[in-house]
């Protein structure tokens, strides 16, 4: 689900060089916004929707979810012009809020907290892979030009990444279930032992103020991850927006052309090194328990990484300096994601986990538009990467603030239990 998620969320940085750019006539401004506006829907409607899936269950909910901007998606196929464009990025953020958010508490209700690193890194393995394989794969069908009634390229690229996701919203309608007693696949022993498990680690959680949505509204520990998580998912969309039109741009460089599936793998060639860098950093944080550096030192990667990509001097230096910026983030990503639940339960943890993703993705918003905007401005990308490692090194000073606000690690900064009882 979140590897179809993602795909249809960042499917139009593949057809903006790729014909899409040309036939509507954008600008890269108008690029950056129409990208950027699908956050506006699914900032406003974010904490609603995880609250709606806490109070109807996770499968009704996130299925209801992927039908729903599966449709949407599938209406870009026939989009016309920069306000459909606009539009129907706006619907799209409305039909996916939740989503997200949704996953990681569904995860949380699940899986015990001893574990839940690793499974959320493996949750998380499908953003790069999703660039990995989808990249590749929107190149693909992007060169099916005019192989269904007509359709231009970049349209059936849109049409094949819309319809996964009306099936499978179909079929996790009658695979998802909402808590472990009711998995068929499990003994009765393995339920009663993971119920338990988890009931131990809510009644630990702290006192009942934390089953309360307002508790997460007026947590400043949830605040600020809300603005560490801003600064990685700035660097995120920025790289996963403009990286195509990046290397459109090394064509024109080097007088070396590349045809679409072409473009597709080399857009991967950053993602698969930051997979294996995820699997082996989150499993490393398993092992010595997560510490402060785990996040805060792919946080300053980044934002050191990002900007030496200007002064690369060839494409294959350019992309071996963005790949370091990819691993930085997707190591931290899986790593962050442990913290909320630490200390939030019930509508908290919805409210909270919501709020933290909801701001967040201002940066989703933010980042195509600025950074479009920047590059109108001064002609090129310098301004903007700047910009990029600016919030990420934001995030790292931020993160180690709040741990030693705790203790010496962030599960200290986050978990309420008080030290004599832990001891």
């Amino acid at each position: 689900m979140f590897f179809i998620n993602y795909l249809d969320r960042t499917a139009i940085g593949f057809a903006a060089p790729n014909g899409m750019n040309e036939d509507l006539a954008l600008s890269a401004a108008q690029f950056g916004f129409a990208s950027g506006v699908f956050f506006v829907g699914y900032i406003i409607l974010e904490v609603p929707s995880n609250l709606a899936l806490h109070r109807f269950g996770a499968r009704r909910w996130l299925s209801r979810i992927m039908v729903s901007w599966g449709i949407v998606a599938l209406l870009f196929t026939w989009v016309q012009n920069v306000e459909q464009l606009v539009a129907l990025r706006f619907l799209l953020g409305v039909a996916e809020a939740g989503f997200f958010p949704g996953a990681i508490l569904f995860l949380s209700l699940w899986v015990p907290a001893a574990h839940r690193g690793r499974i959320l890194m493996l949750f998380y393995l499908a953003q790069p892979l999703t660039t990995v394989i989808g990249a590749p794969l929107a190149g693909a069908l992007i060169q099916q030009h005019g192989l269904f009634f007509g359709l231009e390229g970049w349209r059936f690229m849109f049409l094949g990444v819309s319809i996964p996701a009306i099936i499978v919203g179909v079929v996790a309608w009658f695979y998802l279930k909402d808590r472990p007693a009711d998995a068929s696949w499990l003994t009765d022993a393995e339920k009663r032992w993971l119920t338990d498990a988890l009931e131990s680690e809510r009644s630990t959680t702290g006192t009942q103020e934390h089953v309360s949505a307002r508790f997460a509204f007026r947590s400043g520990r949830v605040w600020a991850l809300s603005f560490i998580y801003f600064g990685f998912i700035y660097g995120l969309y920025a790289l996963a927006f403009f990286l195509p039109t990046i290397i459109n741009g090394f064509q024109e460089q080097t007088g070396v052309t590349f045809d679409v599936f072409q473009q597709g793998l080399i857009t991967a060639v950053p993602y698969l090194p930051a997979a294996v860098v995820m699997y082996l950093w989150s499993r490393d944080a398993s092992q010595r328990g997560l510490k402060t550096w785990h996040i805060a030192i792919p946080a300053v990667a980044g934002a050191v990484s990002i900007p030496l990509a200007l002064f690369a001097g060839s494409p294959a230096l350019t992309i071996a300096v963005i790949t370091i910026t990819a691993c930085a983030i997707f190591a931290a990503l899986p790593n962050f994601w442990t913290l909320p639940t630490r200390f939030l339960t019930g509508a908290a943890a919805a409210a909270g986990v919501a709020l933290i993703n909801t701001v967040g993705n201002l940066a989703g918003f933010s980042a195509p538009y600025v950074t479009g905007a920047l590059h109108d401005w001064t002609g090129g990308y310098e301004v903007p990467l700047f910009a990029v490692g600016f919030f990420m090194l934001l995030s790292a000073v931020l993160m180690v603030l709040l741990a030693r606000r705790g203790g010496d690690s962030p599960q200290e900064a986050t978990d309420p239990t008080p030290a004599e009882e832990k001891r």
